[in-house]
């Protein structure tokens, strides 16, 4: 390895070549041309940091496995040449108030350098340049802590670069905005109270409009499911949930965490003034591609002021195939056998967050041909669709009543949002048997246990095992990171048979999670969906009429060709695609 350069200038182009070159990645052949090529997307953007030219020309390493010398790569090498450790930015690991705090955005901008972490005790400064530290003493007089230095990318030290110290200053601006008066913040009722006077901050002060805009497209960019507001005795929390996990983002002033919240309340239609009783909302925004996202806005009041939770759902969930939900192509084609029948019944069971909405969405627009009439009652209403007649249930409108005014508005299809009660159900009953198809969704651990559900509520057999053609349970399981899986011995006899029985034969490995900047150390990267589909046979039928208990409807039910959860779960470890410790714990409420 060649010596760090004795000048204190940025790193040129063809030096980092003759590094390369030393350290084995790149080969003699063919040089004079990476030079020619890199050379050329410099002098088209001359502000172009020499890494990120190397990596516009899309080269091999020379050595194995012959990776591909993408920035990240180049990066990292980098860091390892200087002896200086190599971070891959992640947004929600870096606390941007600080930001501000270290040095100023021009400051920042001029050398290309982030503050990533910043304590009484030291400053640690991303950046691509390990050898122009003219920056160093100057920031050391400034801040005098001891100073640490990291390898980053710098395309992402540049963009946050500008987020990060824009959001710091709408922060900074929005909170001496505010002149409200915190000192009885220990107060019970002051706490509920935040926010009702005069001296509030306004929910379109543009401070507060830049910051709430700012947290959408970065929860989308992302991929969270859920961003939860939630004020703390003294401060605000910002939490994403990402693959089912929730991750803490950011804290922020109370008082700007009021603004935002009253932001948020005023796009979605909310009374803002209102704040000791729950309600719902809904916006309709896009992301950074343009794509339409519509969130779920819900608010209950709390000890110290209102918690706002917005479920993300993205309208293209509902173009997913069954292929794309992770249906094995045997269920996918009873499960298209089933909702193709004229009437009858079909249910989706799970625990809230198991995908039920996504999958009901998806089939309904399937379903949903101009020849056809789809309407739903729905409480709230998870997306809005054209293709479908929505109604929203009400206090003056049930489930039950939303159903019988449907039955007279000559529908085809009809998707009861969820059965909660006897009333609703014998309405569905009756939608069924009068020649319409209904789907609707049911809170039980597995597809036989709908069938004991119903009867409990007070359903008559002989009317369910007239009506009911289909019950579908379903789970979200996260995967695994394809970008860091690894092999891993097999699972004990024991283990595997509590998960496959003798249905599935152990496999001789499988893969274990290990963490990468990827898939934010946790191993495991997006979720996929595990499904138990319960066709109602004949046999099955009179087991219904005959009052037998839920083992014999399990056992009949593998019998007429339904995989359980735990092996369908089982035949995604065989595919690599997660753990069985992910498995066990998805279906846990099954044994």
């Amino acid at each position: 390895m060649s010596p760090p350069p004795a000048s204190s200038a940025p790193l040129d182009l063809q030096e980092i070549i003759s590094w390369l070159l030393d350290d084995g990645h790149l080969a003699g052949a063919g040089l004079a041309a990476i030079r020619t090529r890199a050379q050329t997307v410099l002098q088209h953007s001359k502000a172009i940091h020499p890494l990120c030219a190397l990596a516009d020309c899309q080269l091999r390493s020379a050595l194995a496995p012959h990776a591909p010398l993408d920035l990240d790569t180049l990066c990292a090498w980098l860091a390892g040449r200087a002896n200086l450790p190599y971070l891959r930015l992640d947004p929600l690991a870096i606390d941007f108030s600080q930001v501000a705090d270290v040095m100023t955005a021009s400051y920042a901008a001029r050398f290309n350098i982030l503050p990533v972490e910043s304590t009484p005790e030291r400053i640690v400064v991303a950046t691509a340049q390990p050898y122009a530290l003219a920056w160093q003493a100057e920031l050391g007089r400034l801040a005098p802590r001891k100073l640490s230095l990291v390898i980053a990318n710098p395309v992402l030290i540049a963009d946050y670069i500008a987020q990060f110290f824009s959001l710091a200053g709408s922060v900074k601006v929005a909170r001496q905005s505010s002149t409200q008066d915190l000192s009885l913040r220990h107060n019970f009722e002051q706490l509920v109270e935040l926010g009702r006077g005069k001296s509030s901050l306004d929910a379109n002060d543009q401070h507060v409009v830049r910051i709430v805009d700012w947290l959408w497209q970065y929860a989308f960019a992302q991929r969270a499911s859920d961003i939860h507001l939630e004020p703390k005795r003294d401060a605000g929390l910002v939490r994403l949930r990402i693959d089912g996990l929730l991750h803490q983002a950011y804290q922020v002033p109370p008082v700007v965490m009021l603004a935002m919240t009253a932001r948020i309340k005023l796009l979605g239609r909310m009374d803002v003034l209102e704040k000791r009783r729950p309600q719902d909302g809904r916006i309709k925004t896009r992301n950074a591609d343009g794509r339409e996202i519509e969130l779920r806005l819900s608010t209950l009041p709390t000890a110290f002021g209102e918690k706002l939770v917005m479920r993300i759902f993205d309208p293209e969930v509902v173009l997913k195939s069954l292929d794309q939900l992770g249906f094995p192509p045997a269920d996918a084609a009873r499960w298209q056998a089933l909702t193709a029948r004229t009437h009858g019944i079909v249910l989706v069971t799970g625990p809230t967050g198991s995908g039920k909405t996504t999958t009901l969405y998806s089939t309904l627009k399937a379903l949903a041909r101009s020849e056809v009439n789809v309407c739903t009652v729905e409480d709230p209403i998870e997306m809005v669709e054209p293709a479908f007649n929505q109604i929203q249930v009400q206090a003056e409108l049930s489930f039950a009543d939303g159903v019988r005014a449907l039955l007279r508005q000559d529908p085809d299809i009809i998707m009861v949002g969820e059965i909660r009660d006897l009333a609703t159900a014998e309405m569905a009953i009756q939608a069924a048997l009068t020649g319409h198809l209904v789907l609707s969704t049911l809170h039980t651990n597995d597809a036989p246990s709908a069938v004991t559900r119903l009867l409990e509520l007070g359903v008559p057999g002989y009317l369910l095992e007239a009506s009911l053609i289909g019950v579908l349970a379903q789970r979200l399981l996260r995967c695994l990171c394809p970008q860091c899986k690894q092999l891993a011995a097999a699972p004990g006899d024991a283990q595997w048979h509590s998960l496959a029985g003798d249905h599935l034969a152990r496999p001789e490995s499988c893969y274990r999670p290990v963490g990468c900047a990827s898939c934010r150390h946790s191993g495991y990267r997006g979720r996929a969906g595990v499904y138990e589909l319960l066709s109602v046979t004949e046999r099955f039928s009179q087991l219904i009429r005959d009052g037998a208990d839920i083992h014999a409807l399990r056992r009949q039910s593998i019998l007429d060709g339904m995989t359980p959860l735990r092996l369908a779960g089982a035949q995604q470890i065989v595919a690599g695609l997660t753990t069985i410790e992910e498995v066990l714990k998805i279906t846990a409420a099954l044994h």
